[in-house]
């Protein structure tokens, strides 16, 4: 099965301020830019994916994701991250109807791209299906197979949320780098030592992080 992942990123201006204690204001948009960058390389690198569309609009982020193969869509609505990725798989199933769609978090500089084969594959045997970030308190992908509406449910407590809306929870082991999203400055730490990618590599040797 061919999908079409759904990548939702904020402006790079307002993107991570939970990294504050790990990075200055002025290096927070560019290591969400990274992570985005890595994220997207790697959802292109999975052939289980037919393509991957970033919904944003940031110019920037624009200018870089659809260099590097990602369709851009908009964010039209404008009214936060699930009616982002709502109108997001609306407007890809418009061109490729029928098809499934996951939405995927653009914070996974580790993403190993037979891990997300693994997670789709899986996914693939239910109607809608999530899987839990490291933490196991919110979601970093969500899946509807064809004729499926997505459903999205983000936001605090959205493990809770997306099993509370039906879709189901997947067991899988061994997908970390698909897990493990980064948001606080131990987020980052356990990025780094699953291998993130070169552009987060690049970003945060600029860094001072203890234990890295």
């Amino acid at each position: 099965m061919q999908w079409t992942l759904v990548i939702p990123l904020k402006p790079l201006a307002q993107a991570k301020s939970r990294l504050s204690d790990t990075a200055a204001d002025g290096l927070r948009p560019g290591l969400a830019l990274a992570f985005a960058q890595d994220t997207v390389a790697a959802a292109l690198a999975a052939p289980s994916v037919a393509d991957v569309a970033v919904v944003t609009n940031d110019a920037l982020a624009r200018r870089e994701l659809a260099a590097l193969g990602a369709r851009i869509v908009p964010d039209e609505p404008g009214n936060g991250l699930n009616a982002a990725l709502a109108h997001a798989a609306a407007a890809v199933r418009g061109s490729r109807p029928g098809k499934p769609v996951a939405a995927l978090n653009a914070d996974l500089p580790a993403l190993r791209p037979l891990e997300l084969d693994r997670t789709l594959d899986a996914a693939a045997e239910f109607p809608r299906a999530f899987l839990p970030d490291a933490a196991a308190i919110g979601t970093t992908l969500l899946a509807a197979g064809p004729g499926h509406e997505l459903l999205p449910a983000f936001g605090t407590d959205s493990r809770a949320r997306h099993r509370a809306s039906g879709a189901v929870e997947l067991p899988l082991t061994a997908v970390d780098s698909v897990r493990q999203d980064v948001d606080t400055g131990d987020d980052l730490r356990a990025a780094l030592a699953l291998g993130v990618g070169p552009r987060t590599a690049a970003a945060a040797a600029r860094l001072l992080i203890p234990g890295q």
